[in-house]
């Protein structure tokens, strides 16, 4: 399935609406214009396997860029907006992008990228003109309004997130069908019957379109006839408001918008009318357990939680009446099947934890231009299980529990400390707007523990909010977890889809 699909039966009805504006892109429009990029792009030359780089806000006109590409069997790479333009420039052309589509409002970044890499065929600015680029605008009226004879399935060809190092591409298999073709794709597949997506989905997306779930997740939204309702910027206040304004009826979220949304004055919290709300979907990064609870005696057992990857080598699953009885859990397997092994490679038993892998039928991925990551990503005994670096532990259920990344865990004095576990007790902690945990280089313990705490507003720092915060963790988890040294920033390194880039943290201390 695809948009074409669904323009017969409602060609006016919203595919996009921006929630800010009201500004939307309609069936017919996203059609239209998806088609008259393709044919633009293939009279450039581009061929199935070439790539197109996107570099823009959270537009409507993201998903022409993105839906021209899976009716051409091309490769799109959607960039971290808010990466410098050196950044910006080694995914372009890391990618070997023979097409840049940019958005005006990224001027400045999108000028220096051309200069950077020159290297680039075809070159195209919406919104307004930018040097070096051609009117988007103009490029598609000029193209033909026809279909295609040819249109083969293309795929997107994301880069992670880069919280330990410099981002790496995630390069799939292109499928072997056309776009119309059943039975779509995997997304579709999977998440269109767990999650109840059809035409009467109104979908909330409020993280940036550049990562992997809020971009693929609106591509489903579209395979299966919805309304996608995308937030220019998260604002907890104002995706309340989206919620009522638009009768939203399933949402994706990250953790720490859970967090600011429950730190809204109650009277903020209960203004809005949440009823047509059925699904919120979360993921991205753990939840802490008591931001989950509230979450749920807030709006209901409607929140859905699921644990993969960008590179989508496996998954699990968990509805609300499932975590209730789990809490802390993401569920048993539903896309591959778990294993936890220790260093040495081997399976470790229920309840102890290692590192996660996924076992598929075959190896789902590869990192672009870096075979020595991939194979690092595969165990050493089994050739099609992978692993993303993330370690947990499996319960007598079945059920996954995670516990952190493998590069975060602090080993002082010879025992393994998961700062994530810290993070969490404190996350609802009244003065504490965001708070990361890193470990830092100890002549006697090898690690010790380091907090570095983002106040909330109006709230004095110093060695008296450190003893509170101290004593308010040695009443929640075990003494020689609690942070030696409590710092205070005005704001942590974080993703908008709320990653904390903790090489950004540990580089101010080593």
């Amino acid at each position: 399935m695809y948009p074409g699909a669904h323009v017969d039966r409602f060609p006016d009805k919203p595919a996009v609406i921006l929630a800010e504006t009201g500004e939307v892109l309609t069936y017919r429009e996203l059609e239209d214009n998806s088609v008259r990029l393709a044919r633009h792009l293939h009279a450039a030359g581009l061929r199935r396997g070439d790539h197109i780089a996107l570099l823009s806000g959270n537009d409507p006109k993201v998903y022409e860029v993105y839906w021209a590409a899976l009716r051409s069997g091309l490769y799109i790479t959607a960039v971290n907006r808010h990466l410098s333009p050196e950044e910006i420039s080694y995914i372009v052309e890391d990618c070997g992008a023979r097409v840049l589509i940019v958005s005006a409002g990224l001027r400045e970044a999108a000028e220096k990228v051309a200069v950077q890499v020159p290297g680039i065929d075809v070159r195209l600015a919406f919104g307004g003109p930018v040097d070096g680029f051609e009117s988007y605008a103009d490029a598609l009226a000029a193209a033909s309004p026809e279909p295609l004879p040819d249109q083969p399935r293309g795929a997107d060809m994301l880069y992670s997130s880069g919280t330990t190092g410099r981002p790496k591409g995630i390069k799939p298999a292109l499928p072997d069908r056309q776009v119309g073709d059943a039975p779509g794709d995997t997304f579709t597949a999977v998440f269109g019957p767990l999650y109840g997506f059809d035409t009467d989905t109104v979908y909330l997306s409020p993280a940036p379109l550049y990562h992997a779930a809020p971009l693929r997740f609106g591509g489903v939204v579209h395979a299966l006839g919805g309304t996608l309702v995308v937030m220019e910027r998260f604002d907890a206040e104002r995706a309340l408001a989206a919620i009522e304004r638009y009768r939203v009826t399933h949402s994706q979220w990250v953790p720490t918008m859970f967090v600011r949304m429950l730190k809204l004055d109650e009277s903020v919290r209960t203004r809005y009318d949440l009823s047509s709300l059925k699904v919120a979907i979360h993921a991205a990064a753990p939840c802490p357990v008591d931001v989950k609870q509230a979450m749920i005696d807030w709006w209901g057992p409607v929140l859905y939680e699921y644990y993969a990857s960008t590179e989508a080598n496996g998954a699990t699953f968990i509805d609300s009446e499932q975590w209730l009885r789990k809490p802390g859990s993401v569920g048993p397997a539903g896309m591959g099947t778990v294993r936890v092994c220790g260093d040495d490679g081997a399976e470790l038993p229920t309840g102890e934890i290692g590192t996660i892998y996924f076992e598929r039928e075959e190896l789902p991925f590869a990192y672009h231009n870096d075979p020595d990551k991939t194979t690092q990503a595969i165990h050493p005994g089994h050739p099609t299980w992978t692993t993303t670096g993330d370690i947990g532990y499996i319960d007598a259920d079945g059920f996954l529990f995670l516990t952190d990344r493998k590069a975060f865990m602090i080993i002082s004095g010879g025992v393994n400390i998961y700062p994530q576990e810290i993070e969490d007790a404190l996350a609802l902690h009244p003065k504490v707007l965001d708070v990361g945990v890193i470990g830092i280089p100890d002549e006697e313990m090898g690690e010790s523990v380091q907090a570095v705490v983002q106040p909330g507003p109006g709230v004095e720092t110093g060695p008296e909010l450190a003893a509170e915060l101290r004593e308010y963790l040695r009443a929640r988890i075990a003494h020689y977890k609690v942070p030696r040294s409590f710092d205070f920033a005005d704001e942590l390194p974080r993703t908008p889809t709320g990653k904390l880039v903790k090489g950004k943290l540990r580089a101010q201390y080593l």
